[in-house]
């Protein structure tokens, strides 16, 4: 890991992209998917640098908690104000993320209920164990990475026969919403980073149709500053070459195949579905709920919800914009003056993982970048 951050090596990295990129007479457009990798890349300094190199980075849907939409937020809200002797257990992101009907973290309960943030999904089936009197719905978000131990947990419910206990499912698939960033044409892209985590779950095959359909390269990669460098010469020396291929830049992690069990878990207990994504709307084929099977532990159908989605963002944010990598952060208006993490406007300022929250933390007085 020492390699992978020494600043002699990042050094040199950046020199041979910069060598490689002199013939451009344009930057390279590259989106990051991950918003670890966002995060990495503004922590580190490589944004300026790699722009100083010929490279524009763009930043992508890669924040679970920023694409689910403002509606499936108020859905959670209403379990908790509406319906008496009810906890809802949910990631600490999820809770400060703001709507028409404020947050969960900062609405009033009604009598008996509460908003419990948890570490592990499987503190909530542990709740609905221990609290038989009361509901429990476990707020669920997540990509590939964290989907198999939240879609377990009602496995375990159903085993353990807790008729208590429910997911509300917010769960994402990466690949689709890829696809339909690429058909819009709405961003230039000449290359992918693709996310490391995620692609330890589901291996290279599901990127390759990019390269194959669209012609785009790309790169799964690590974390670290020298993983991010060497993905993006990796998709330089594609370009150049002119064969767009899915190249594993993380193979300390990632395996050609992924994760065949963390794979079976999904295929057993979850279907794909249709699903609406904040920023870019509905996207065939790019969520995933529970089973008919365990359908009774299913939120949506144990409370017989209808949610909505599609106009619930508030006025002004422009996180969609963000998320789809049409703009950066500084280019909204609200962005370090009504929007910060203190204070957040939009999701995208919430989590560890969102755009703007990077921005703001690492170059919050950056000028807003023409695209």
């Amino acid at each position: 890991m020492k390699e992978l951050r020494d600043k002699k090596i990042i050094k040199a990295l950046l020199a041979e992209i910069e060598k490689k990129t002199k013939t451009y007479s344009s930057p390279i457009h590259i989106m990051e998917v991950c918003g670890t990798h966002t995060m990495t890349i503004h922590r580190y300094g490589l944004k300026k640098m790699l722009r100083k190199a010929g490279i524009e980075m763009l930043s992508g849907p890669g924040c679970p908690v920023c694409i689910t939409p403002n509606e499936m937020h108020e859905a959670a809200i209403e379990f908790v104000t509406k319906r008496e002797n009810f906890f809802l257990a949910t990631f600490g992101d999820m809770t400060r993320v703001p709507t028409q009907k404020g947050s969960l973290q900062t609405v009033i309960p009604a009598a008996g209920s509460i908003v419990k943030i948890v570490y592990s999904p499987e503190e909530s089936v542990d709740m609905a164990r221990i609290n038989p009197e009361k509901e429990i719905v476990f707020f669920g978000v997540g990509f590939e990475t964290t989907i198999p131990s939240i879609a377990l947990t009602a496995k375990k419910a159903s085993e353990q026969g807790l008729s208590n206990y429910a997911v509300l499912s917010a769960f994402w698939l990466i690949p689709p919403p890829l696809k339909a960033i690429v058909e819009s044409k709405d961003t230039a892209i000449e290359g992918f980073l693709y996310p490391g985590h995620v692609s330890a779950i589901i291996g290279e095959k599901p990127y390759k149709f990019i390269a194959e359909e669209f012609g785009i390269p790309g790169a799964i990669t690590g974390f670290e500053p020298g993983d991010i460098l060497l993905a993006i010469l990796s998709i330089l020396d594609q370009i150049k070459e002119g064969k767009a291929m899915v190249s594993n830049e993380y193979t300390r992690v990632v395996r050609p195949s992924g994760n065949p069990y963390a794979q079976k878990v999904i295929e057993d207990i979850l279907e794909v579905k249709d699903a609406y994504w904040r920023g870019l709307g509905l996207i065939p084929q790019s969520g995933l709920k529970l089973k008919k099977k365990y359908s009774a532990y299913d939120a949506e159908v144990k409370y017989n919800l209808r949610i909505k989605v599609g106009a619930g963002d508030l006025p002004g944010c422009r996180c969609g914009e963000v998320l789809r990598g049409k703009i950066s952060p500084p280019q909204c208006p609200l962005f370090a003056k009504k929007c910060n993490p203190e204070s957040p406007y939009g999701p995208c300022m919430v989590s560890f993982e969102g755009a703007c929250m990077a921005h703001y933390k690492y170059d919050r007085n950056e000028k807003a970048d023409k695209r």
